[in-house]
Formats: C-alpha cells, sequence, structure tokens
C-alpha cells in the first residue's frame, strides 16, 4: 500500500494573477478583475466539495481502497469552505464599515 503525501492546505485556492484568470486576456476594470477571481475561487471550491463527496459515495458503498482518501479531501474541503466563509464576512465587514463612513 503506497500513502500519497497531502498537498499544501492552499493549494486549492490558488488564484492566478489576473492575466491568467478563466484563460483569456486580462479583464480592463478592476471589479471585472476582482469579480472573475472570486468566480473562480467559488468554482475551486465547488470543485473540492464535489470531489469530496464523491469519495464519501465510495466510501459508504465500499468501493473506496483507502480511508486516508476521503478523509484527506472531506478536510480539505472543510478548510476551504471555512475560508470562503471567512473572506465573505471580512467582505460584509468591510462594505459595512464603507457604508457606516458614507452616513
Amino acid at each position: 500500500m503506497s500513502i500519497q503525501p497531502i498537498g499544501p492546505v492552499a493549494g486549492p485556492l490558488r488564484i492566478t494573477g489576473p492575466a491568467e484568470v478563466g484563460g483569456a486576456a486580462a479583464p480592463s476594470g478592476t471589479a471585472e478583475v476582482f469579480g472573475n477571481l472570486l468566480t473562480q475561487g467559488v468554482d475551486t471550491l465547488q470543485r473540492t466539495q464535489a470531489t469530496a463527496d464523491s469519495l464519501a459515495v465510495k466510501a459508504a458503498t465500499g468501493d473506496l481502497q483507502d480511508a486516508h482518501d476521503y478523509m484527506a479531501a472531506s478536510t480539505e474541503a472543510a478548510l476551504a469552505t471555512q475560508m470562503t466563509v471567512a473572506i465573505r464576512d471580512k467582505a460584509v465587514a468591510a462594505f459595512t464599515e464603507i457604508m457606516r463612513m458614507q452616513a
């Protein structure tokens, strides 16, 4: 039995620079770049969770060879979700603070 090493925790949430967003040319507006980066991060989160879900189904049906594959994918998906929620909370707090300064 060979054990595959676990990659870095930030691996699935790696965000490329604006020139590589979606494999196309860089958008001209900053808001568009930011929106594309957010979309890319959420898509990556969704793929990570789908991988964990498929491994959970394999574990439940008995088709999973190594239980550590599911545990690693599950933990990776949980950490990615926690990071996404933390980023969302910070963005909402920043927006609220900006609105408070304008009042």
